[in-house]
C-alpha cells in the first residue's frame, strides 16, 4: 500500500493533475521568486547609506515600457493558465464511458462506502477492486457518485483529484490505473462525527485476478454447519434489518452488504483491522471503535457474541 500522495500518480486523469499542478506551481514560483528579487534588490541599493544627503532620488513617471511591461506580462500569463486549465478540465470530466469500460456506482453514507457493479451483479464495501489498464488495451473505471444522506467527496490522490457526492444529484469520476497496488482514499468533504475516519480502499488488481475476485464475490453466502447456530442468532435478531447476507433472508440496505465480509482487510471504513479479536469488538460495542456510528450494540451475551462472530467468519 503506497501512501496518498498527489505527486506519486498511478492513473491517467492523476498524471493530468500533476503536469497541471507542476506547471502552475512553476509559474508561480517564478513570479515569486522576480517579485521577491525585485524587492530584495531594492533594500539594498536603495537603503539609507549614512553620507546621504537626505534628498529624494530621481523619480521615474509615465514610462510606457514599465506600463507595457506590468500589464502584458500578466494578460500573457492568465491567458497561458486558462487555456491549461479548460485543458485539463476537458480532459477530466469524461461523462460517456467508452465501450469495454468497468461501471461502477459508489454511494456515501455516514460513514461508510457502498460500491455496486451493475455489470456482475455484486456489491461490496469500503474496499473497490478494479482493473489495471493495459495501455494497448484501456479499460478505465467510470463512477456514477450519490449519497444517501449528506455531502460527500470521494478521493484517491494517486487515482483522480476529487468529486462530491450530493443528495439527490448524481456526479461522475473516471479512473485509469497503470501500476497494480493497494491505494488509499478519503472522504474530503466534512460529513459528521466521524467524516476522518471514512476512509477507501482501491484495490487495483491485473485483470485475470480482478476477473477471480469478481467470480469470487458473485458466489451466494458460505453455508458453515459448524456455525449454524451464529448463523440462527444472526438471523433472528436486527442485524438482518440493516445487512445482507445473499442466500440467507438478511437483506437490509442500511449497512454494508456482509457476503463476503472476510474478504476485506478492515472493518468500519478502514478505522480497524479485519481480524477475529476486533470482529468481536465490533459486533459488541461498535462505538468503542467508531463514536458515533450508526451501528448499535445489540446487547447480546458473550456467548451468543462469540456464536455470531464464529458465523462471520465463515463469510469469505
Amino acid at each position: 500500500m503506497t501512501p496518498p500522495s498527489i505527486f506519486d500518480p498511478h492513473s491517467t486523469p492523476a498524471h493530468v493533475i500533476v503536469d497541471y499542478t507542476t506547471l502552475v506551481l512553476a509559474v508561480c514560483g517564478v513570479i515569486f521568486a522576480i517579485v521577491t528579487g525585485l524587492i530584495v534588490y531594492s533594500i539594498v541599493r536603495f537603503r539609507a547609506r549614512p553620507d546621504d544627503d537626505g534628498r529624494e532620488p530621481p523619480q521615474v513617471y509615465g514610462s510606457n515600457r514599465i506600463e507595457l511591461a506590468w500589464t502584458i506580462i500578466p494578460v500573457l500569463i492568465v491567458i497561458v493558465l486558462g487555456l491549461t486549465t479548460a485543458r485539463t478540465i476537458l480532459a477530466l470530466q469524461k461523462n460517456v464511458p467508452p465501450p469495454g469500460s468497468l461501471a461502477v456506482t459508489a454511494i456515501g453514507h455516514q460513514w461508510w462506502w457502498e460500491f455496486h457493479y451493475p455489470e456482475y451483479g455484486i456489491t461490496t464495501a469500503n474496499e473497490l477492486h478494479i482493473p489495471v489498464s493495459d495501455p494497448q488495451a484501456p479499460r478505465p473505471t467510470f463512477f456514477d457518485l450519490k449519497s444517501d444522506d449528506v455531502i460527500h467527496s470521494f478521493w484517491v490522490p494517486q487515482l483522480s483529484g476529487k468529486t462530491d457526492l450530493i443528495p439527490n444529484r448524481e456526479n461522475h469520476l473516471w479512473v485509469e490505473p497503470r501500476t497494480p497496488g493497494v491505494y488509499v482514499g478519503q472522504c474530503a468533504e466534512f460529513c459528521g462525527t466521524q467524516h476522518a475516519n471514512m476512509l477507501l480502499r482501491v484495490v487495483v488488481q491485473p485483470p485475470e485476478e480482478f476477473e477471480a475476485w469478481v467470480r469470487a464475490q458473485q458466489k451466494p453466502a458460505a453455508v458453515a454447519e459448524s456455525a449454524s447456530l451464529g448463523r440462527a442468532i444472526f438471523e433472528r435478531t436486527a442485524c438482518v434489518n440493516c445487512h445482507t447476507v445473499r442466500g440467507t433472508p438478511a437483506d437490509g440496505r442500511f449497512g454494508p452488504d456482509l457476503t463476503h465480509l472476510m474478504s476485506r482487510t478492515t472493518l468500519g471504513a478502514g478505522v480497524a483491522p479485519n481480524d477475529l479479536p476486533t470482529l468481536r469488538e465490533w459486533v459488541a460495542h461498535p462505538d468503542s471503535l467508531k463514536p458515533g456510528v450508526r451501528m448499535p450494540a445489540m446487547q447480546l451475551e458473550s456467548e451468543q457474541i462469540d456464536h455470531v462472530v464464529d458465523y462471520l467468519v465463515t463469510l469469505e
